[in-house]
């Protein structure tokens, strides 16, 4: 039986408003995703991955942000016509978010049981004890010890990724139908990002959640993901089953990220190699390709004309007028 979509998002837009001009931060990316399934959004640092998942969260200030679409529908509802207070009531109970950074998202001031209490009462409108006996129920399901105690501590009181594991319990307090997760490991060592990786893995098929998790590194959401989206520049180039993508990518960028990344399984020998340029200006956006000045594949229609994201293959999709196989146009 056909799983039902939890969202859907069509021709997203999302500008910024500055000094220096205009900057085209997300540029018509369209996806859906199931219910319990996990979909990957990779991308180099500013190529708009983050900035499409808090445009679908609404936590983008407007202004300067100006977020557009033709369809934005969760769970059945049109969210871009929803208020700040229609908004704020579908944020942490259905749809809930871990953030790159633990240190900056949790108030340095405030106890750690203060903050995860806050959330349980608003949403699940639970008396303060019962609040206080979920949280310390939510510390021990991430792996926390002596969670009880540890609702009195601070934020500076907790290693880093103590502090991620922390919110993950945020996240997952309310039991969210969709949960967004935005790089959540950059900020640690090797080991507690497998960790990390492994914990929201198990904690995604106990409850049965939808996830996405945003990252720079298609290595992570290799064993996690069924569906890889690739983004530069603010546009989907490529979109495709995890396996596909990794057996026959067919845009020039993810190529290049795939031959930037070590592989353990003896399939490529050699020096890694690096991406030469620089991404194009998100306020003055090249006409064609954006990732034409970089591209090794590139033909003259590249630099006159954006290419369209069309079907390749079953559900693989790739934005480029060349087959890279061939080298020749499509």
């Amino acid at each position: 039986m056909e799983k039902k979509n939890i969202i859907d998002v069509q021709n997203l837009r999302t500008e910024f408003r500055t000094q220096d001009g205009v900057v085209h931060a997300v540029n018509g990316i369209s996806f859906a995703l199931a219910e319990g399934e996990t979909l990957g959004i990779v991308g180099e640092s500013g190529c708009g991955k983050s900035v499409s998942m808090l445009s679908v969260m609404q936590l983008l200030p407007q202004p300067p942000a100006k977020i557009m679409a033709d369809k934005l529908d969760f769970c059945g509802q049109d969210i871009l016509k929803f208020n700040k207070a229609e908004m704020g009531n579908i944020r942490g109970r259905q749809m809930a978010m871990i953030f790159q950074d633990p240190i900056t998202s949790l108030n340095p001031v405030l106890t750690i049981g203060f903050q995860l209490v806050e959330p349980l009462r608003l949403h699940l409108d639970l008396s303060q004890e019962a609040a206080e006996d979920r949280a310390t129920q939510l510390l021990a399901l991430v792996g926390i010890s002596d969670p009880r105690s540890r609702l009195k501590d601070y934020p500076h009181q907790f290693s880093g990724g103590i502090r991620q594991r922390v919110m993950i319990a945020m996240a997952l307090s309310c039991n969210p139908t969709l949960l967004i997760a935005d790089e959540p490991t950059t900020a640690l060592d090797v080991t507690i990002q497998a960790q990390i990786v492994e914990l929201v893995k198990q904690l995604r098929d106990q409850f049965g959640m939808a996830l996405i998790w945003i990252t720079h590194d298609l290595g992570v959401v290799a064993g996690l993901a069924q569906h890889v989206i690739v983004m530069y520049a603010g546009c989907i180039v490529e979109d495709a089953p995890i396996d596909d993508l990794f057996a026959s990518p067919r845009h020039p960028y993810t190529r290049a990220l795939l031959r930037s990344l070590p592989r353990v399984d003896g399939v490529r020998a050699g020096k890694l190699i690096s991406i030469e340029g620089l991404p194009p200006d998100l306020i003055a956006l090249p006409t064609g390709c954006p990732f034409a000045a970089r591209c090794t594949y590139v033909k003259d229609k590249c630099r006159v004309e954006n290419p369209p994201l069309e079907e390749y293959g079953p559900r693989h999709k790739v934005a480029c007028w060349v087959n890279v196989n061939t080298g020749e146009l499509l």
